[in-house]
């Protein structure tokens, strides 16, 4: 389990006279609500793209969820966790959408998984990410914008990338480089991302080295955690974030701006959708005892939070919760850092 003690993988940062950093607890005053946790204003529809004959889809079946209100909408590309199917994030993205975001989530052939476990690594998840950005960035959104509805756009301006557990390892790769793509990200998000089994069998491409601010990333960062990530299942099962490979070590590397969080009672799979948090409660991971609804609201607040900060300069939301955690999310996060300079 993550306690205090986690601090110490990244003292170095918290030591620095150089980046003003600020570990924000309860404030004495009230701010203004964060309505970032509550549902948006916008309907939602989702869709699957399979891959036909004559189309050019990536990684398929690509799984989109989208407001269903005319209007131009900021994107993020989601890359799934190990062996996790697109759609089972399906109330998270919901969730998100609902707020004005277009979510385009690529999936896997069986092959492809097979490689990846065989091969342990994560260079195929990296090149895959990669062409389904470039399918985004196609023709000026043309391929994306065929596929939502008519009075509905993508703002090309405006694209996050994230992911969860192995994707958001694949994410962090994809940010540092390590595949070719022509779509400018203006913001990444790692969801409880993984590096590997240990701290010597990372998977490929190696992206930790364990010297702080050594990512070469230029966009603002947040980072999700779990606070129970690290401890394994039924006592048998190895931890599905291992200690060395999980998120204060993502941490450790970020140069600010960057938002850090962690579900300090929720477990790695937490936020995924109920059906699949109770299967993997028996075999994979240690999951928590809270709402799991709350767990999902609490992550999908902090996307949104997060992106109306760095897309949209609204920092209203991201302020109330950083100032007063307790208050406003739906789940205990602790701690909440935010290094802005």
């Amino acid at each position: 389990m993550i306690d205090s003690s986690f601090l110490l993988a990244f003292e170095p940062i918290c030591s620095s006279n150089i980046l003003k950093m600020v570990l924000y607890t309860e404030s004495l005053s009230t701010p203004p609500r964060a309505t970032c946790f509550d549902d948006g204003s916008y309907t939602v529809e989702k869709k699957t793209i399979p891959k036909s004959s004559n189309s050019d889809t990536p990684n398929p079946p690509l799984y989109i969820v989208y407001p269903t209100e005319k209007g131009t909408f900021p994107v993020i590309l989601f890359l799934h966790g190990f062996s996790i199917p697109n759609t089972c994030y399906c109330d998270l993205f919901e969730f998100i959408a609902s707020h004005g975001y277009i979510i385009v989530a690529p999936g896997q052939t069986l092959f492809e998984l097979l490689k990846g476990l065989c091969a342990f690594s994560a260079v195929g998840d990296v090149d895959n990410a990669a062409e389904a950005a470039n399918w985004i960035n196609k023709n000026q959104g043309e391929n994306l914008r065929l596929v939502l509805p008519n009075d509905v756009s993508p703002d090309l301006e405006n694209v996050a990338l994230a992911g969860h557990s192995k994707g958001g390892k694949a994410a962090f790769a994809l940010a540092l480089g390590h595949a070719n793509t022509s779509l400018k990200f203006k913001a990444l998000i790692g969801l409880d991302p993984v590096a590997g089994r240990d701290t010597s069998n990372r998977l490929e491409p190696k992206i930790l080295n364990y010297i702080p601010q050594n990512f070469k990333i230029s966009m603002p960062i947040a980072l999700i955690g779990t606070g129970l990530g690290d401890d394994g299942c039924c006592g048998c099962f190895p931890p599905a974030t291992p200690w060395g490979c999980n998120h204060p070590f993502f941490f450790n590397e970020c140069k600010p701006p960057v938002c850090y969080f962690v579900a300090k009672d929720f477990g790695h799979m937490d936020m995924v959708d109920e059906w699949l948090i109770k299967l993997s409660s028996m075999f994979v991971c240690k999951t928590g005892k809270g709402s799991y609804a709350d767990m999902r609201r609490a992550c999908g607040g902090i996307f949104v939070a997060f992106l109306k900060t760095y897309m949209f300069d609204d920092a209203e939301d991201l302020t109330a919760i950083v100032d007063s955690p307790g208050t406003f999310a739906p789940i205990k996060l602790d701690p909440v850092l935010w290094l802005q300079s």
